[in-house]
């Protein structure tokens, strides 16, 4: 069985997330002093730690078969390399549910927005040029396009551009450089992708399991194992309360025939509102515990 390498952000937004999450998922390295390699010690599974900017590449190429990488970094690489090669092509296998983010149009706050058409002619700041230029294409919409690779919310207020394309989280800096977000260009979030290169069947394999798993780790974040006990005859309407809850496990307790205790699996958020909704129906010594690990 040839290994398997996952390419991940050495530093970052995204590195801590990341290393958890395969962490959570069973994989245990030898971590290097150079901190670039780390060799996997209990399944043929190594890692690559580099800058977001280069998991792209290394997958296009064949160097990595997996990848832990921002949707906007990966979908503007893929677009970069579909300029020398038509084919280029990245699978993504899961999003993470972390590292989201929205690559969004901004405009001097003095202005209106009346439409993307308003950029007909301008000039537009970013550091992604390859999916601002295939959201103005999407507009039918023709602008110059000024890269920058840092600081692009400076450029209005420098004459550079009328407009900026950038990631948006708080908008905070926006504000500070007298900017406004009006248009949505991309929602993006972590993903884990693949190379396109083929696989062995021992290594598919091997995909499949971390796959297995770490859907595992995703679905035990969402869920709470909730123990009660409750009175019998209001077991559907405790049933009815418990969120997410298919079958739950129904136990007699000794010596009280007319109640039972209640051992539910919840694979959606159990909130206050639930557990008082649950004592107002009869439930008592109500406990909600966290799910480490979980395989459906």
């Amino acid at each position: 069985m040839n290994r398997i390498k996952i390419a991940i952000q050495k530093s970052g937004r995204l590195a801590e997330k990341s290393l958890s999450l395969l962490e959570r998922s069973g994989l245990s390295f030898a971590r290097s002093k150079d901190k670039l390699f780390w060799y996997g010690r209990n399944l043929p599974v190594d890692l690559l730690l580099v800058r977001d900017d280069d998991i792209p590449r290394l997958l296009l190429e064949g160097v990595c078969q997996l990848g832990i990488v921002g949707e906007n970094v990966a979908l503007e690489k893929l677009l970069e390399s579909r300029q020398r090669k038509p084919e280029a092509k990245l699978e993504p296998l899961l999003k993470l549910e972390f590292g989201d983010c929205r690559l969004m149009l901004a405009i001097p706050e003095e202005q209106e927005f009346a439409g993307v058409d308003m950029l007909q002619g301008k000039r537009l700041a970013t550091s992604y040029p390859y999916l601002t230029r295939q959201y103005l294409d999407r507009h039918g919409v023709d602008a110059d396009i000024v890269t920058l690779s840092g600081a692009v919310e400076i450029a209005p207020s420098l004459g550079t551009a009328e407009a900026i394309v950038d990631l948006v989280s708080t908008g905070t800096t926006l504000r500070a450089n007298h900017l406004k977000a009006v248009d949505g260009v991309l929602e993006s979030q972590a993903a884990l992708y693949r190379s396109p290169q083929q696989l062995s069947e021992d290594n598919e394999q091997l995909l499949d399991k971390l796959l297995t798993r770490i859907r595992g780790v995703q679905l035990a974040a969402e869920t709470k194992y909730v123990m009660l006990h409750a009175p019998r005859d209001r077991l559907d309407k405790i049933a009815e309360i418990l969120p997410g809850a298919e079958s739950p496990t129904i136990l007699s307790l000794e010596g009280q025939p007319d109640r039972v205790a209640v051992h539910a699996v919840c694979t959606e958020q159990v909130f206050w509102g639930h557990l008082e909704a649950l004592k107002a129906a009869g439930a008592s010594a109500v406990l909600v515990l966290p799910v480490e690990k979980m395989l459906v």
